[in-house]
């Protein structure tokens, strides 16, 4: 309901442990690989719009003979796009050559993207990159095979400035200062390095130059590169990565920031953000389906063996809670009940907001992914009611008549479908006062399921910016004249930015920072914004490994109430005939419904690294000092 929040990425690989022949016998096809990639990324389109690509290796190739395929896409369905330009390949050259249609050695040696080692990319462009150049998997090549290098992942640095530092000071000349090339150029610094004494050590023994190769691919110690590589690393990541000979691995935070998991068969290893993902695509059940241990990375040699090897020391977990709320698919069975849970906690507030009035509530929910929400805000309304019908029916005893027992058991909390989304509308007018108007008719509303004495309550994911409540939605449910509009937020009030991946970047953008201002000026303390911002200046030495957030001390002089209050008076139009209420889910709430993703950082504060610290001072200083920009 609220503006839509942008995810960086999704990540998938697949490690095919047969030889192509296998899969057409057993599958029909030897594109099985192909096939099987283009479902995954399609189950994370939710995870990125703008941008994706795909990458893949053969094994066991002769000299001169193509064995690294890549294709990317910016186009308005880029999924689609790109397994369009694969499969007119793959028709052409079986069209010109309808004899070879079940000779799969021929089609692995001249179709390209068929492969056994195939990765695939979604991702959302961030601060306005959307260019090709941007879009993952990116490509280091090299002549040596064991030196080319793809590299994709679902991650952020908040160090990028010290990381392409480091490679300076290692003699390189990297293109740009995007974080996604100083990390392919750091792990790719230290792929060379390695090759290269394993050549000098290989050759040592005897060997000749053509021999090498194979014992490079069998020798390497890929774990010991990322360890290596990723030393400085501050942010949050799940990397993927292939290796020009058929190494690959996924590594993941030692925070656990960004969701990897893995499911390894006798068939294939297969690695993806989402757990669903694995589990629909290949028919496995939940428990097959792992997730990577924070700080470890899942690495598959070229021979088809795989082994989990801890990269990094992990820290205190702190993984991504938003991945429960909002990002992640809701067919995961564990987050499918963490959201329903998140729905239920939010009641109680619901139930003060409405003094108890069941009776007179409409209860529904905006967009379609605040749906399972809705449902466990629904069933605990269910719950409460069956109390009451206890107590009532108790009460009464055998002096309650057929009657009064009907009347009783009929009341049920109302559930309506209020306003429905036009897909087709587009707002494709940029000036403000027109767009605005084309916005108030995005959604279409249920006339007549309101009555004026009702009370609407509306349960969202998360509300970040408020603009399009303020601009379209209330004003659309005000046309149903309720009494009282509340908007509940199963996510607590978003009070601070993200730097590990999802696109939260300026703290004025935020309604509660909004909040928080004008309760500042309401109570004449607006010199502690200023002093915030003199103590925020003392906190963005790249070096300061123990950076405080003094951003908190903005937030520190008003309870959450007092700010979601202010919220609803900012959201309200001045137009608008209900009064409206903002209810906010709780920290404890979602602790206790996301227990194992305790990242909470955009609500608290509580960064898991010391570069998230540098981070949200920046931002506090760029808005006090007018400036428009990132702090990452």
């Amino acid at each position: 309901m609220s503006d839509p929040i942008k995810h960086e990425c999704g990540i998938s690989l697949i490690r095919l442990l047969k030889p192509l022949e296998y899969y057409k016998e057993k599958y029909g096809t030897a594109f099985y690989g192909v096939n099987k990639m283009y479902l995954m990324m399609e189950k994370q389109h939710n995870r990125g719009q703008d941008g994706a690509g795909f990458a893949s290796i053969k094994m066991d190739m002769d000299p001169g003979e193509r064995y690294m395929s890549r294709v990317r896409s910016a186009q308005q369905q880029p999924i689609q796009d790109i397994f369009a330009q694969i499969n007119n390949r793959i028709n052409t050259a079986l069209t010109e050559h309808p004899e070879r249609e079940n000779d799969v050695a021929w089609q692995k040696k001249n179709i390209p993207y068929i492969g056994e080692l195939l990765m695939g990319h979604v991702r959302y462009g961030t601060f306005g990159k959307n260019s090709i150049e941007n879009v993952h998997p990116f490509l280091r090549q090299n002549n040596w095979m064991h030196r080319n290098l793809i590299v994709a992942g679902n991650f952020n640095m908040t160090n990028v400035d010290e990381l392409f530092s480091n490679l300076v000071e290692l003699g390189q000349h990297p293109k740009e200062k995007a974080d996604t090339v100083t990390v392919m150029e750091k792990i790719g610094h230290f792929l060379d390095d390695a090759v290269a004494k394993l050549y000098k050590q290989i050759k040592k023994e005897g060997y000749t130059k053509r021999e090498a190769s194979a014992l490079i691919a069998e020798r390497l110690n890929v774990a010991k590169i990322l360890r290596k590589a990723s030393k400085n690393w501050d942010g949050g990541y799940a990397m993927s990565g292939l290796i020009g000979h058929g190494d690959a691995f996924v590594m993941r935070d030692p925070a656990g920031i960004r969701p990897a998991y893995y499911y390894q068969d006798d068939e294939v290893v297969v690695v993806a953000s989402e757990r669903p993902v694995i589990q629909t695509v290949f028919n496995v059940n939940f428990d097959d389906v792992k997730e990577l241990d924070p700080g470890h990375a899942v690495i598959i040699k070229k021979d088809g063996s795989m082994g989990l090897k801890q990269i990094l020391e992990p820290t205190e977990r702190k993984a991504c809670s938003f991945e429960r709320i909002y990002f992640s698919r809701g067919s995961d069975k564990e987050i499918y009940q963490e959201r329903k849970k998140l729905g239920k906690l939010v009641f109680p507030e619901i139930l003060k907001s409405i003094d108890n009035d069941l009776e007179n509530t409409v209860f529904s929910y905006i967009p379609n992914t605040a749906e399972t929400s809705f449902f466990g805000m629904v069933k605990e309304a269910q719950n409460y009611l069956n109390k009451k019908k206890e107590e009532q029916i108790l009460s009464l005893g055998s002096k309650m008549t057929g009657e009064e027992l009907h009347k009783i058991l009929n009341i049920r909390p109302r559930i309506e479908k209020v306003a429905i989304k036009d897909a087709k509308l587009r707002t494709f007018i940029t000036q403000d006062s027109s767009r605005d108007d084309l916005v108030t008719h995005v959604y279409d509303i249920s006339y007549g399921s309101v009555k004026p004495t009702d009370n609407l309550v509306i349960i969202d994911d998360s509300i970040v910016r408020g603009t399009t409540l303020k601009r379209s939605i209330l004003k659309i449910l005000d046309r149903l004249s309720p009494k009282k509009i509340v908007v509940v937020s199963s996510a607590p009030q978003i009070r601070y930015p993200d730097c590990y991946g999802i696109d939260m970047a300026r703290l004025e953008d935020f309604v509660a920072f909004k909040a928080a201002l004008a309760l500042h000026e309401d109570h004449g303390t607006t010199h502690l914004v200023k002093e915030t911002y003199e103590k925020c200046l003392t906190q963005t030495d790249p070096s300061n490994k123990e950076a405080v957030n003094y951003v908190k001390e903005f937030y520190a002089p008003f309870s959450a109430k007092q700010i979601s209050k202010k919220i609803g008076e900012i959201l309200s139009p001045e137009d608008i005939n209900a009064e409206v209420e903002i209810i906010y889910q709780t920290i404890e709430g979602l602790h206790s419904a996301c227990p194992k993703n305790l990242g909470d950082w955009y609500f608290t504060g509580n960064y898991p690294t010391p570069g998230g610290n540098r981070v949200v001072n920046k931002a506090f200083i760029n808005f006090f000092e007018g400036k428009n920009e990132r702090a990452y």
